[in-house]
């Protein structure tokens, strides 16, 4: 490679590195806020119900995945030096693919489960439940640790020119198998199942002649396209990344689309909560109601407290002993703790 593509190169991997930070904190910010509002609402605020348990358990693995983004914003921010230590190295590879493999598991979950509330509806709704809905969300986190214990094994804190890196130690035979693993466990069978339960789903909209025939179809394809194009860029990068450990044109390459490949695969976890929860109606009208009320309960705290206020001064104008007054001062206060 001569040496103008190579500045040419580096100059590409400056700004994009640049870019994929402003990305990565966008997503940070929207990823976090978003799924915390999900939970809340979804734990606080919403009935119980199978729907309410699945879109509680994507959330909170969404937040997870998004929050410890964090640590990959500060290390790519410092040319992906990593200086947190071993541990966080290993914790930070273990809670990403955990939440990664916990809520693509989870999106399956919710496929075939929708799937099979309308196709079996008879059955779904004998055997449909609250409490079975969470040993499976119980069993998709135990599957998921199991499935991301071997990524935290093998990540440490390697040395390159005394500079402190976060990567895997292992041969090139086991990055292949635990890619391979990740490829077929962690996108390839979730993909063909959310596919062939949507395609169900929508041929079964078709058969019963429903007026939102079109809407729901726009958003079973953004459901798949979602999914597809969040998740394929970042299996096929890691099998590249393999190839190019010993061709250094094409790592060259690697560390500059490597980021760009991350930021699509946590922006799928900014994605969920739209195409999933807030086009829920019930999950709109809590959301609605909770603010509402919370807007209506300040403005009524603030009125309450200015009118106890002024009532309190005007005793104590009236009485020469001030203990009582004060105490009265003090009441509303002691009552809203």
């Amino acid at each position: 490679m001569g040496t103008g593509q190579s500045s040419g190169l580096e100059a590409a991997s400056t700004h994009i590195q640049r870019a994929a930070i402003v990305i990565y904190c966008v997503i940070f910010i929207v990823g976090t806020l978003g799924n915390a509002l999900v939970i809340y609402v979804t734990g606080f605020k919403m009935k119980k119900t199978v729907n309410s348990v699945w879109f509680l358990n994507l959330a909170i693995a969404d937040f997870l995945f998004t929050a410890f983004l964090i640590f990959s914003i500060i290390s790519l921010s410092q040319s992906h030096r990593w200086p947190f230590g071993p541990f966080l190295c290993k914790l930070n590879t273990f809670v990403s693919v955990v939440n990664m493999f916990a809520s693509i598991f989870t999106l399956t979950a919710i496929s075939l489960d929708r799937c099979l509330s309308i196709w079996v509806v008879v059955w779904a709704q004998n055997k449909r439940t609250v409490c079975k809905a969470r040993l499976i969300c119980v069993g998709i986190w135990v599957t998921a640790a199991i499935c991301s214990t071997p990524y935290a094994t093998f990540r440490t804190v390697l040395e390159h020119n005394g500079t402190h890196y976060c990567g895997y130690s292992m041969t090139p035979e086991q990055k292949w198998s635990l890619h391979i693993f990740r490829f077929v466990v962690g996108f390839v069978i979730p993909f063909l199942v959310i596919v062939m339960s949507y395609v169900a789903i929508g041929i079964r909209a078709i058969r019963m002649q429903r007026t939102s025939n079109h809407r729901s179809r726009r958003i079973i394809f953004a459901i798949i396209f979602a999914f597809f194009i969040c998740w394929l860029p970042l299996h096929v990068f890691n099998f590249i990344e393999l190839k190019a450990m010993n061709n250094p044109d094409l790592w060259t390459i690697v560390r500059i689309m490597g980021p760009l490949t991350v930021s699509l695969a946590f922006l799928n976890s900014c994605l969920n909560p739209i195409l999933y929860v807030f086009m829920c109606e019930e999950f709109l009208k809590k959301l609605r109601q909770s603010i509402c009320f919370t807007l209506a309960s300040a403005l009524a705290e603030d009125h309450v407290s200015s009118h106890s206020m002024s009532s309190t001064i005007s005793k104590m104008s009236q009485k020469s002993d001030p203990a009582p007054a004060l105490k009265r001062i003090d009441q509303p206060f002691m009552n809203k703790s």
